[in-house]
């Protein structure tokens, strides 16, 4: 989703100031009420039809440009709306202690009140106008009025970072063979052998090493156990002793690396095991010595008994065959994929009218789904279904690394400073209202291994959630950059969380230079498919530091004409140089 989600939300945020009766005290004070009364019917009626604009904009690049039109106009209104509120208190202030001579002094500032109403008469005037035009355009868009869905899933039991057996449906066999692979006798003389899990992401690889770590077989058959997502926590005393080390959701594919990391656990005693999670097929090999462990997704029959599980409390589904009939062509929908059918199932829960779970089966949000194995789909279906002020909150998760430990505590705080909590209940507390969206985010699967300390909770994001907050952070960045048509010169270094650069990259029709330094996750040729010719006609590139970086990018050909120089470093999966190159002028 875009950053244009959040329209709704500005949209809201604004009505609820222009409603408040101390704003509109103000309003009359300086009489600019007939202005801000038809500022906010044209932006009551631009409101109702948002969240069917923000869903409709990802089949509508235009619908997109409409949207972002309407956020300038709203970000400027809210400037206009906060001057009038700190005029209101510096008003306030000067009537309740200030002196004759510091009201005469004020009378001839640039905050008198003629000159101040003048002022913001003006500004008044140019925002309704601005959203009238922007507005008068929503009618080419046939969009449906829609009211928003506050619906709240249930809360589920908290656990710890360990997983209950009984939590995890069909893994059984799975779960047998891998211990079995772990209790097997050494290879050859390798005191340490290496076993890869791999597979997509939402499978329940963590889930399953969980379980298989925490075996009673397992516990007893090794003097040592450890689990790590982090490679730098290694300095422990493993010599001599038989040890199984868990490395979860391994991404580096650096050969060099991972010899560096083995060399120092190789002291381990004879049948030492580590057992590494991975998504990726290139790391499994690597750092495999048996053959990977490919793990398959759930058969349908396990994926319909979790689906219930989350969707209905116990037994009743036996009263809406209507709905399980539903559930089932969704389940059909996930693939095989446990957290996919957690998230929908999570999302449908309490929902007994037949209207939202024909909204699941049929939505839209499917069609994106083109890549084998890809479950962002479910994922982003569940997001579009928060509240839209929840939607901020979890975009928030994204300023962090993967596998971050969150304090519920800091999260509150933090958006608590940026304004993001929002309760029809005046007289509920925020860090109250903050506490209801984490324990809400939980309830959608989208946060795991909570752990519940009273006062404070303990979590962390998965990381399929995590690429949904990164997706939709980084469509806000890049929906902000295009708004900059005079730039000429644009650099990434070190964005560790940055995915890829398209389809916003277009709009840059003066963009001279380009360079990109290590960004090891962005992947440049994601949705390059997609785009038209570019426009701009670059001068210099530099990309250094890519892993992902395959083939040079449809951008340098089309500006093949105008290329003056081309610097790559340290790609070292780049093996192909179009044709181009040859006949331009790159130096």
């Amino acid at each position: 989703m875009a950053a244009e989600t959040f329209v709704f939300n500005i949209a809201d945020n604004l009505l609820g100031k222009l409603g408040s009766l101390a704003f509109q005290e103000a309003c009359l004070v300086w009489g600019v009420e007939s202005d801000l009364e038809r500022l906010e019917k044209t932006l009551s009626t631009v409101k109702a039809v948002l969240l069917d604009a923000e869903e409709q904009q990802f089949h509508n690049q235009e619908l997109t440009v409409w949207l972002g039109n309407l956020r300038e106009v709203f970000y400027d209104a809210q400037d206009v709306l906060d001057e009038f509120e700190c005029e209101a208190l510096r008003r306030q202030d000067v009537e309740t202690r200030g002196s004759t001579t510091r009201k005469v002094r004020r009378f001839f500032s640039s905050s008198n009140s003629l000159v101040f109403r003048t002022k913001m008469g003006h500004q008044i005037k140019d925002i309704r106008a601005r959203l009238d035009e922007v507005a008068a355009d929503r009618a080419k868009f046939h969009l449906s009025e829609r009211s928003e869905n506050r619906h709240v899933v249930r809360g589920r039991e908290m656990s710890y970072s360990f997983v209950h057996a009984s939590d995890v449906i069909g893994r059984e066999q799975d779960k047998e063979n891998i211990v079995q692979l772990l209790m097997h006798p050494a290879h050859g003389h390798q005191n340490v052998s290496v076993i890869s899990v791999v597979g997509i992401g939402g499978l329940g690889k963590t889930a399953l090493a969980k379980l298989v770590f925490n075996d009673a077989r397992v516990v007893e058959h090794f003097e040592l156990k450890y689990w790590s997502n982090c490679k730098y926590a290694f300095e422990i005393g493993l010599d001599g002793k038989k040890f199984l080390l868990v490395l979860d959701d391994v991404w580096n594919e650096d050969r060099e690396k991972w010899i560096e990391l083995r060399n120092l656990l190789i002291g381990g005693d004879s049948g030492s095991k580590i057992l590494v999670t991975t998504r990726s097929p290139t790391v499994a090999s690597m750092m495999g010595t048996v053959s990977p462990y490919n793990l398959g997704g759930l058969p349908h029959k396990e994926c319909m008994s979790l689906f219930v599980k989350c969707a209905f409390d116990e037994g009743q589904e036996s009263r809406h065959p209507n709905l399980v009939e539903i559930g089932d062509e969704i389940v059909k929908k996930c693939k095989g994929v446990p957290l996919a059918v957690k998230s929908l199932g999570s999302l449908l829960y309490s929902k007994l009218d037949e209207r939202d779970w024909l909204f699941v089966k049929d939505n839209d949000m499917w069609k994106l789904n083109k890549k084998e194995g890809d479950i962002l789909s479910a994922l982003q279906l569940s997001y579009n279904q928060m509240p839209s002020s929840l939607k901020q909150c979890f975009t928030y998760f994204s300023l962090y690394p993967k596998d971050h430990e969150y304090l519920s505590l800091e999260m509150v705080q933090i958006w608590m400073a940026h304004d993001l909590l929002q309760s029809r209940n005046e007289n509920q507390e925020s860090e109250d209202i903050g506490n209801r969206y984490i324990d809400e985010l939980y309830s959608r699967s989208f946060l795991e291994d909570y752990v519940d300390f009273g006062h404070y909770h303990v979590f962390k994001i998965h990381d399929l959630a995590h690429d949904l907050a990164l997706s939709i952070a980084q469509k806000s960045l890049f929906e902000g950059i295009q708004g900059y048509t005079c730039l000429q010169v644009l650099v990434f270094e070190n964005c560790g969380g940055l995915i890829s650069l398209f389809p916003n990259l277009k709009c840059l029709t003066t963009l001279k230079v380009l360079g990109i330094v290590n960004c090891g996750k962005l992947d440049l040729i994601e949705g390059e498919d997609n785009q038209e010719e570019f426009t701009m006609s670059l001068r210099g590139v530099v990309f250094s530091e890519l892993p992902k970086l395959v083939a040079l990018l449809q951008l340098i050909k089309w500006s093949s004409r105008t290329l003056q120089f081309v610097r790559i470093i340290n790609c070292p999966n780049l093996t192909v140089l179009p044709d181009v190159a040859a006949e331009s002028r790159i130096a």
